[in-house]
């Protein structure tokens, strides 16, 4: 009666169309006025919905028969389910199909006006013992790879709420929760780059308030010390992966970056910032700015001048970047010794009157005015808003 060559193959497609919630679109039902309705649920060997085929009626005793002729049809959805209308109730063979395969078949007496229940269940025991012993062994295979795919999707969607919580953690300065989280999360998959990366998130935001509260805390070291180590642990693997992740490399070398800087690693911390911008172009000019930055705050002015310029050539609207270009050129300045005038390297006056001109309003502004006041240079009156405000 049913050919069942094919049927995990068809169970495979269902897998997926459960797992990953597929939509179908139910095929019409006749157009005739209703005498009866008849709906139900089909079941597959496995025990899941089968989220494909149809269901079709016919009065022929032996519907296997390739002159066998079908009165009505209805699609069954991704749940499993069926439904359609039967203008001429009567008694009739139900049988699934996938493709041009019947797997399975029921008797459907409908009375006029019923609405006709035909569920379809293929774990029932005489389906299954009516199966060849290969078919058996591709049911058990099948529902093996079910199994493992079911847990592994569990674990995923437990890995996520874990990355969710650890992120709302660290926000609200809960960092003991937030790196508990990641130290579970990193031991159950311990090669995804971005639990190592939020892992990291958290220890450095830990160390940073840490360091806030004492610079003297004798535990920063090591804080930033896992932090960096754990940022190192997720670039390494998004590298490894066989479709590394440029977005995953810039974001982990810029938190990298700014973990070596609070370190005092500003060579280290400057290669990282290089990496960030060769990995994601489109944001170099936060990179180098963040560079610029560490070479300020660790007092290598050159270093400072040259990196800002960089995010000047990366987005030339970038008002900080001239401020921090500026700021590093201004410690060039020299005094007349005989009329004790302050004479700036042009590029720093320049580098401050662009500042003026992108952020009129912006924090730095009346600072910049009172630096080129005080060295005897016009400020500008004419300028426009631009961005770094």
């Amino acid at each position: 009666m049913r050919e069942m060559k094919t049927f995990w193959m068809k169970m495979a497609g269902a897998m997926a169309a459960c797992l990953m919630g597929a939509a179908m679109l139910a095929l019409p039902g006749r157009a005739e006025a209703q005498a009866a309705t008849i709906h139900g649920h089909v079941t597959n060997p496995a025990g899941m919905p089968l989220a494909n085929g149809s269901v079709k009626l016919t009065t022929d005793k032996n519907p296997s028969s390739p002159t066998a002729k079908y009165d009505y049809e209805f699609a069954i959805d991704a749940n499993g389910n069926y439904k359609g209308t039967v203008d001429k109730p009567g008694s009739y063979i139900a049988v699934v199909f996938q493709g041009a395969n019947h797997i399975d078949f029921m008797p459907a007496q409908i009375a006029a006006g019923e609405d006709k229940a035909v569920d379809f269940d293929m774990t029932r025991k005489e389906y299954l013992d009516k199966m060849s012993p290969a078919e058996k062994a591709a049911l058990e295979e099948f529902k093996k790879k079910n199994a493992e795919t079911l847990a592994a999707n569990s674990q995923i969607a437990n890995l996520n709420a874990m990355l969710k919580q650890a992120q709302a953690d660290t926000k609200a300065g809960n960092y003991d929760s937030a790196i508990k989280a990641m130290t579970d999360a990193t031991t159950a998959r311990p090669n995804e780059p971005v639990l190592w990366a939020t892992m990291g998130d958290a220890q450095l935001a830990e160390a940073n308030a840490a360091q806030k509260a004492s610079r003297t805390d004798p535990t920063l070291p090591d804080k930033y010390g896992a932090a960096a180590a754990s940022y190192q642990k997720a670039i390494s693997l998004n590298a490894a992966s066989a479709k590394p992740n440029p977005l995953v490399a810039a974001v982990g070398y810029n938190q990298l970056g700014q973990t070596l800087g609070k370190e005092g690693k500003t060579k280290e911390a400057s290669d990282a910032y290089e990496a960030a911008a060769k990995a994601d172009p489109t944001k170099a000019a936060t990179y180098y700015f963040n560079e610029a930055a560490t070479f300020f705050n660790a007092n290598a002015m050159d270093d400072a001048a040259a990196a800002a310029q960089k995010a000047i050539t990366a987005d030339p609207t970038r008002a900080d970047a001239y401020y921090i270009e500026g700021q590093a050129l201004i410690q060039k300045a020299s005094v007349d010794p005989k009329t004790n005038k302050i004479t700036a390297p042009p590029e720093c006056v320049e580098a401050y009157q662009k500042y003026l001109e992108l952020a009129p309003t912006g924090p730095h502004a009346e600072e910049i005015k009172s630096i080129l006041q005080g060295i005897g240079e016009p400020i500008k009156s004419s300028y426009k808003a631009g961005k770094g405000q």
